[in-house]
């Protein structure tokens, strides 16, 4: 069986990419997952507002506005550092691909590391684009352009290729995907990031954070979007994450389109060993059916595929359901 696939201009001997998290933030862990099979890596994301809060909340402790812009400027670059310095010593280790994650909220001064991130020598940069609209003031058509702005400004400062990690939370998400294509700044698409999501303990009174692992259901957002999708735009790859845990997972995401999926919590929950037990469900059903690679049956039921295109864009389940008593 042929399960390797072309990604961000790399082979991956398979289409299992260990998504960005607490998997991915040290070579040892990274070693581990190249040890059981993994297709590529995402590093653990360096946050934008991370950077900026650490670096401030640690300068705060100097009176003088010298030693206050001196510790602010240490505390940003130590936090770089050690960042390029997991990208320099992985890329070293391992010979699957690394690439660096980095999550933006804004068009700003972070658009310079990723000068910085090529040259420490990441295969490629996720840029995950975390925007949640709770600003009334700002439109889609403004949330649209802090996308384009910043993927065009990352764009002009590394050769590397860059993928897109981007939100649900787009009333023209269509319109979105299709810029971004165009636009030619990206060679990848993922879908979709997954928001810390806040949560009631009605005992305490205090806001908790929710289960911050994907559920099995939260696979079909992105199957029904890249199913509809992935085929308009075909020199763009799209990539299905959140909700994959099984091997079934994967086939029913690049059976709609997608070039790879993004593992996490199925591995946090089984251990890294788990990747081998996904990859073998792939085996065995692509041997059932007679598919010798991937290419074979992907996007065989995409949208265009469907004799009853409504099976994707339906929104609504009187039809399913209104017999239901």
């Amino acid at each position: 069986m042929d399960l390797s696939i072309k990604y961000l201009g790399y082979t991956l001997k398979n289409p299992i990419i260990v998504g960005s998290s607490g998997l991915t933030n040290s070579v040892d862990k990274i070693k581990k997952l190249e040890a059981n099979n993994a297709g590529a890596v995402v590093l653990k994301s360096l946050f934008e507002e991370q950077i900026i809060s650490q670096a401030t909340q640690e300068a705060t402790d100097y009176m003088y506005p010298e030693a206050y812009d001196y510790v602010k400027e240490y505390s940003k670059s130590f936090s770089i550092d050690r960042y390029l310095k997991l990208i320099e010593t992985a890329r070293k280790e391992v010979k699957i691909p690394v690439i660096a994650s980095i999550n933006a909220r804004s068009n700003g001064d972070w658009v310079d590391f990723a000068k910085r991130v090529e040259s420490a020598g990441s295969h490629g940069i996720e840029l995950n684009v975390s925007i949640l609209p709770t600003d009334e003031k700002m439109t889609c058509k403004d949330v649209e352009q802090i996308h384009l702005k910043i993927l065009e400004n990352v764009k002009k400062q590394i050769s590397i290729p860059i993928s897109v990690k981007i939100s649900s939370y787009s009333s023209g998400l269509s319109n979105l995907v299709q810029q971004i294509a165009w636009s030619k700044t990206v060679e990848s698409i993922v879908m979709f990031n997954r928001f810390y999501n806040p949560d009631i303990d009605i005992n305490k009174m205090e806001v908790t954070v929710s289960n911050v692992f994907s559920s099995a259901e939260d696979l079909m957002p992105s199957l029904r979007w890249i199913a509809m999708l992935a085929e308009k735009y075909k020199s763009t790859s799209f990539v299905a994450s959140t909700g994959v845990y099984t091997g079934e997972d994967a086939i029913k995401q690049i059976l709609v389109g997608a070039d790879a999926v993004q593992v996490v919590s199925a591995i946090y929950k089984h251990g890294e060993g788990y990747i081998g037990t996904i990859l073998n469900q792939i085996k065995d059903w692509m041997k059932a059916k007679k598919f010798h690679s991937i290419t074979d049956f992907k996007g065989k039921m995409s949208l265009s595929k469907q004799v009853n295109q409504n099976v994707f864009e339906r929104v609504q389940f009187m039809k399913y359901y209104g017999n239901v008593e």
